[in-house]
This record gives C-alpha cells, structure tokens and sequence, in this order.
C-alpha cells in the first residue's frame, strides 16, 4: 500500500438490486492493484446474549441489525494503515462467528451493503457514493431465484418475507439514501456504460499523488 489516503466508495441498492454485481465488476477491473471489498453483511449484530428462538427474529434488513460502530472503527483502522479482524456471521446459528478474517490495508476501499449511505458517519467516510437502482420487479425476481438456488427456501417463504419485511424496509430505510449518492447505476451490472465511467473515474484518482 502507499502513503496516500485510501479512497472509500460506497456502493449500495435495494436486495437484489445488482449492487454486488456492480461491486465485482469494479473490483475486478482493479484486482492487480491495492484495493478490497468490505461487506456490511459481515457486520451483524453479535446476538450470542440471545436465545437461538429470539435470534429468528432478527430483521436483517433495519439498520439496528447492523454493528456500525465495529464498521466505522474498522474502516479508521484501515484509514491509519492498521490491518482489521473482519467478523465473519454464522447465517445457521444467526450470530457472530468466531471466525474472523484478516484484511490488510489497501488503496481502495469498496464498502458494499443495503444500508451502507444511512449512517451519516460511514457517509462521511467515502469519497464517492454510489446507488444501484434497480425496478422492484426484477429485484424480487432475482431474490426469489437465489433464495430457492442458493439458500433452499420456498418461493411462498421468500415472498412472505418480501412482503412483510424486505419491501417496507427497503422504502423506509434504503430508498431514501438515493439522495445522498453521488451517482445513480441503473440496472446494476448490467450497465455497462456506468461501470466504465465509475472504472474511468477511479484510475483517474489513484493516477493522482493525492487522493482528494
């Protein structure tokens, strides 16, 4: 890594909005150089104070779900040139790992999550914020297909969950980030043209002695 300042993207978007797709197509464009993704779905709440009943009802979509304190003193670690312990979240015990994972600190930083521009500190952090936005239609689509493939659920338990949790969350908590972005994807990965912008846009930074 070298001395600049790392640069800090945030990249967010409804569930299944494409926004992981954007994230590795940025990614990896820069693979040979300095630069690593930080998931805020690593970031969930330890719970192990809870019992395993009370743990099924943890609504992963609400910003309390979230550890962001543990996120923003990470990301200061990173800042500082400290290497960090990522959490790592056990999705079948619905609570913190024990596992952790060590990141090393980069030149670029992609913080990618549902709910990453909602908290005026981690927005304060990045140097470009970006939001994937996608139709609802096809955004359900997507989740129904890789909760049956990747996650063995039912279609009526993933609508269900969609209807009653996902949907109101995303209007109440995640739509309303839109404003703060500093550019809008449409489509998500999709979008070729928005990619190569954001691509063109950062090697112009890193092609700078200082990141400003």
């Amino acid at each position: 890594m070298s001395s600049r300042t790392p640069l800090i993207i945030g990249i967010t978007g409804g569930s299944g909005s494409g926004k992981t797709s954007v994230t590795n197509a940025i990614s990896d464009v820069f693979k040979d150089h300095s630069v690593v993704v930080i998931e805020q779905d690593y970031y969930y709440k330890d719970q192990s104070h809870l019992k395993f009943e009370e743990r099924l009802n943890t609504n992963y979509d609400h910003p309390l779900a979230f550890d962001n304190d543990l996120l923003i003193e990470h990301i200061h670690d990173l800042l500082n040139n400290k290497a960090i312990e990522k959490p790592v979240y056990d999705y079948a015990q619905h609570t913190r790992s024990t596992e952790t994972i060590t990141i090393e600190p980069k030149d670029v930083i992609i913080l990618e999550g549902i709910l990453v521009l909602e908290d005026e500190r981690l927005r304060n952090l990045m140097n470009i914020k970006l939001f994937v936005d996608t139709d609802s239609d096809l955004r359900i689509i997507r989740r129904i297909l890789r909760d049956i493939h990747e996650r063995g659920r039912t279609v009526e338990s993933v609508v269900e969950q969609y209807l009653t949790v996902v949907r109101p969350m995303h209007n109440q908590f995640i739509e309303p980030t839109k404003k703060y972005a500093d550019i809008i994807i449409p489509e998500g990965g999709q979008n070729e043209v928005a990619i190569d912008l954001m691509v063109t846009k950062i090697k112009t930074i890193l092609e700078t002695d200082v990141i400003v």
